[in-house]
């Protein structure tokens, strides 16, 4: 009998490629009947497949019997030849200086356990293999539930995360019993687990028993299948969801506006930003998909992030002008016109950091000027001969140098900046001209324009004032060369 569970296990962990040849396997054993099976199925396909198995003992400093179970894991590896590491941790302790639950505290304190020693045997490289059974997987299941969770909850715990693999997901506790009896290997019991202290223990000492019941007979197993169910879908959306993510994330390569997408990129730390007008087009659920795959990004995990926070991000990208919001992990959400922002880049107070304002640069002519964000501006003057064409070049451009009577200076923006729009000569706020070409808030204070007190004479990429345009009447030309060509313009 024991051969059907044990094929029935390979299959598993087959469908889900959780071991190669030559793989380290740091195997987690407490004793216990789930993990001393693993162990056994292990030892079981190493006869198959070549695998360096190591096992790793916690004692969390909980029980009296500890230590008998110490013993018991030292003389099972023992016996097989194996590598025994035994961590010892006080939890309680622990979950009080890090103010977590004994719960949570405890696999915490596994799990770094078992990533030290795989470090220490393989430099991080392997696998990490737990004993969690189809039980404790529709455990988790209702236990999210319980408490909301979207997809990835909702199908409990997942065979393969990352290097963690976990082969007896596919076993309920009566096949681990079956198995460890026909062998005649005795296992160890923690009578922690039968006891209601914490929540796990209350779904599978009396929920589970009730719905098996009183409700139907094969729950449990119904719910496991609802579950895989549950991962391919999931599977399926995320692989959808990484479809749009691309189409709409804005990058330097592959766009259009590659100097428009520099400027963005630049301008934000730690940062996601994607095209909003991409993304609005999108079904609301993908929407949502869409965010949550990038605040994962941002912060590593989904811990935190929760419907409302997805929610409110997805109400900010469809408000019309500039708004931002502040979310967990100090992240902030953004909307700027066409483009939604998530990122990194604030203070510990969640406000964006203020960045110190850069210096004005004097500027000499004929000579050069280092500006940031443009690189190095060469300005000369010469004759203007009516015949010559005036450059639409970008990153050349001619003014009326008799129109200019006081120094210039290339600088970031100022209360009371104007330039002029039209051949009236009527002025218009910079800040005003700023929101009217959508130019994102968070570039308006750091991208440097030419000024001439506070008439401002270009604003590089978009337009030069009207005021100092070239005429026929023009006698000297100042032109102003952007030495690489950086930006391109928009509106000139």
């Amino acid at each position: 009998m024991n051969g059907r569970i044990f094929s029935k296990v390979k299959a598993y962990m087959k469908k889900y490629e959780m071991l190669v040849p030559d793989d380290t396997v740091v195997a987690g054993v407490s004793g216990g009947a789930d993990s001393v099976c693993l162990l056994l199925m292990l030892c079981e396909i190493a006869k198959e497949v070549p695998i360096h198995l190591v096992v790793v003992h916690v004692n969390h400093g909980f029980r009296e019997e500890a230590k008998r179970d110490a013993d018991y894991v030292g003389q099972l590896c023992k016996e097989r030849g194996l590598p025994f590491f035994l961590v010892e941790e006080d939890v309680r302790a622990y979950a009080k200086r890090e103010k977590l639950s004994e719960e949570e505290a405890g696999r915490k304190v596994r799990y770094f356990a078992f990533a030290k020693v795989l470090k220490e045997q393989t430099k991080g490289k392997g696998k990490i293999a737990v004993a969690h059974n189809a039980g404790d997987r529709v455990e988790t299941m209702l236990f999210h539930l319980f408490r909301g969770t979207g997809l990835a909850g909702a199908s409990g715990i997942k065979p393969v995360r990352e290097n963690v693999i976990r082969p007896l997901l596919c076993l309920h506790r009566e096949e681990i019993e079956e198995y460890l009896a026909e062998k005649g290997v005795p296992f160890c019991i923690d009578r922690t687990n039968l006891e209601d202290t914490y929540t796990r223990n209350r779904i599978r000492n009396h929920i589970l028993p009730f719905a098996e019941r009183e409700i139907c007979k094969g729950a449990s197993e119904h719910m496991w299948e609802a579950a895989d169910m549950l991962l391919e879908t999931e599977e399926y959306i995320r692989k959808q969801a990484e479809k749009i993510y691309e189409s709409c994330k804005v990058t330097i390569e592959g766009t259009e506006q590659k100097e428009e997408a520099r400027e963005v990129i630049n301008s934000k730390a730690d940062a996601i930003v994607l095209r909003a007008d991409v993304l609005t087009l999108q079904e609301p659920f993908m929407q949502k998909q869409v965010l949550l795959r990038c605040l994962e990004e941002l912060t590593g995990h989904r811990r935190d992030i929760t419907s409302v926070h997805i929610e409110d991000i997805r109400k900010l990208l469809n408000r019309q002008g500039s708004k931002q919001i502040s979310l967990p992990y100090g992240l902030i959400a953004t909307k700027e016109y066409g483009s939604l922002t998530i990122g990194t880049s604030i203070a510990g107070n969640g406000h964006c950091k203020a960045k110190e304002k850069g210096p004005a640069l004097a500027i000499s002519i004929p000579g050069t000027v280092q500006v940031p964000g443009l690189g190095e501006v060469e300005f000369s003057v010469f004759s203007y001969e009516k015949t010559q064409i005036i450059p639409e070049k970008s990153y050349t451009k001619w003014f009326d140098y008799d129109r200019i009577t006081r120094s210039l200076a290339f600088r970031q923006r100022e209360t009371g900046d104007y330039l002029t729009i039209n051949e009236d000569l009527s002025k218009k706020t910079l800040k005003n001209y700023m929101i009217g070409e959508k130019i994102p808030k968070s570039q308006r204070g750091e991208l440097y324009v030419l000024t001439e007190g506070s008439h401002v004479l270009w604003v590089p990429g978009y337009r030069i004032s009207q005021y100092y345009k070239v005429t026929e009447y023009t006698k000297s030309i100042l032109e102003v060369r952007l030495r690489g060509g950086l930006f391109k313009c928009q509106k000139e």
